[in-house]
């Protein structure tokens, strides 16, 4: 069994939205069951980020959306004190975003595959911090 998946922000958005992913992408989520799809809770504060500044619009308020998005049997990820500490000394430099920096703290801490189109999060990966599925 392929280890856990955990969505980037924008992988949420995409998927909940119904926007195309790539086929390599969709292949890896349709062969891991719902419990195995995991979104971490710094997602809905990004989520709420990107609509109080007018980069996202929801039909719902972001709350609403977040847990509606997550209601399909989605995993919320923990988000303990440990990771949010190790958010802060993850190696290199080119995590400059907090919430990234908080996604690749979660996958290295629960050895998720972390699924994203962000550059950044996929440099990081391959310079072998993570593993990444690009979408």
């Amino acid at each position: 069994m392929s280890r856990a998946i955990l969505l980037d922000t924008c992988a949420l958005i995409w998927l909940t939205n119904g926007d195309a992913l790539r086929p390599e992408a969709v292949a890896e989520l349709r062969s891991m069951s719902a419990d195995q799809v995991v979104v971490s809770p710094i997602s809905a504060w990004e989520v709420g980020q990107l609509v109080s500044k007018g980069r996202l619009r929801l039909a719902a308020d972001p709350l609403t959306w977040f847990k509606d998005a997550v209601s399909d049997g989605l995993t919320i990820a923990a988000l303990p004190p440990s990771v949010l500490v190790a958010a802060s000394f993850l190696p290199g430099d080119s995590l400059r975003d907090p919430a990234d920096r908080m996604l690749a703290a979660t996958a290295r801490a629960f050895g998720y595959r972390l699924m994203t189109r962000d550059r950044p999060l996929l440099d990081f990966a391959a310079q072998g911090h993570l593993q990444a599925i690009a979408c």
